[in-house]
């Protein structure tokens, strides 16, 4: 795909399973584009993300490039799997089978890398640290209700009760089954804070149909950048996961590695240091991210698809 007469611009599928699905997401060559540009991107891509690719001085006989990462509400100080979709289309462009690469999000430097076969690749990269915490009072009684959840009936019927937004607020998602949250509530930030939401099963994980307009009102009351819910890992350490982000944009994602990597932080607490999580599958677009934690530094990685810009 080619916007505004930039023959870089590419879409790049992140985070791919089995080598279908993933997140649709438009990488190019950044240039003197208005903000107003960058946040037509996505939509004209036919993405939820869009990422602008600069290159920097070497670093240790190595490339440089920052990245910065748009929707359609505005500018992210980062994206996981627009870090991902990136990483794929440097190394295909770069045309070697091994790639390694620094790259500079938000002034922190890290190392990528990627294998490539073809036009798939498996790419990843080094995380930086993670910032988790107990929701402050309010947080959870504000926002679970918006997904169907009521925070303080774990195990027992949920009951919503008052809309915490207040009556002029539409909306009202259907309560879930008895023992469908469960306990284990975090705010965690890599940048901007989101809401970690455990449920017991995949099933009900799939069940889940929030109410934007109501959880989006409570994302933006709290500063949140939305809500990252996921059913309790299996022994093998296979988690599915949902993230619903109206504050900026996007509903639900369809891969979002930021929350996966605050996902493995927390769990690394618990014992747990290798996880796989699959999403997009209430979107049609099955997609899986890994993340491996070790002396507190999550690696996250995942498989790319490269569609060629036209010529």
């Amino acid at each position: 795909m080619v916007f505004f007469g930039d023959p870089s611009a590419t879409l790049v599928h992140a985070c791919v399973r089995d080598g279908r699905g993933g997140s649709p997401t438009a990488v190019l060559d950044d240039g003197p584009f208005g903000e107003e540009v960058r946040r037509r991107v996505p939509g004209e891509a036919g993405a939820s993300h869009a990422v602008f690719v600069s290159p920097c001085p070497a670093r240790d006989g190595l490339p440089v490039f920052s990245l910065r990462f748009f929707t359609s509400e505005g500018e992210l100080p980062s994206c996981g799997h627009g870090t991902v979709a990136a990483l794929g289309y440097l190394a295909a462009r770069a045309g070697t089978d091994a790639y390694r690469v620094f790259l500079r999000v938000a002034g922190r430097t890290f190392p990528g890398w990627a294998e490539r076969k073809g036009a798939y690749a498996e790419v990843g990269f080094a995380y930086g640290p993670v910032e988790l915490r107990e929701p402050a009072a309010g947080e959870s009684e504000l926002v679970l209700p918006a997904l169907g959840l009521a925070p303080d009936t774990l195990g027992r019927p949920e009951t919503l009760g008052p809309n915490p937004l207040g009556p002029d607020t539409p909306g009202r998602p259907q309560a879930l089954a008895p023992g469908t949250l469960r306990p284990g509530v975090r705010v965690a930030s890599v940048g901007r804070p989101r809401l970690l939401v455990p449920v017991a099963s995949r099933s009900g994980l799939a069940a889940l149909a929030p109410d934007m307009g109501r959880l989006r009102a409570a994302c933006d009351r709290l500063g949140l950048l939305g809500c990252y819910v996921y059913s309790v890992p299996s022994p093998a350490g296979r988690v599915a996961a949902r993230m619903f982000a109206p504050s900026i944009g996007v509903p639900e994602d369809i891969a979002n590695a930021n929350s996966t990597a605050c996902l493995a932080a927390h769990l690394a607490g618990r014992g747990i240091g290798r996880i796989a999580v699959d999403m997009g599958d209430s979107l049609g677009s099955p997609a899986t991210i890994s993340a491996t934690t070790r002396d507190g530094v999550v690696r996250l990685g995942g498989g790319v698809l490269i569609t060629r810009p036209r010529p």
